[in-house]
């Protein structure tokens, strides 16, 4: 049986961190900012993790377990 390959799309996106949860970019702030206010761009800085809901999809991807994110954070 051949080697299971990893969605190379994704794995431009993300970054899967040392304790296995998956680091991502937060979205709609790529363009068209100008009309969001200033409390909701400040919502979308930096980054996010994987929650709960999306563990399942993200490791089927990647053909290896990760962690989703503490709620308690």
């Amino acid at each position: 049986m051949p080697k299971l390959k990893s969605h190379k799309g994704l794995l431009k996106r993300i970054k899967v961190t040392a304790k296995g949860k998956v680091k991502w970019r937060k979205p709609f702030k790529g363009h068209l900012n100008s009309h969001m206010s200033g409390d909701k761009l400040r919502k979308l800085r930096g980054t996010a993790l994987a929650t709960k809901g999306d563990v399942k999809r993200l490791s089927r991807m990647l053909h290896k377990p990760v962690k989703a994110a503490d709620t308690a954070e």
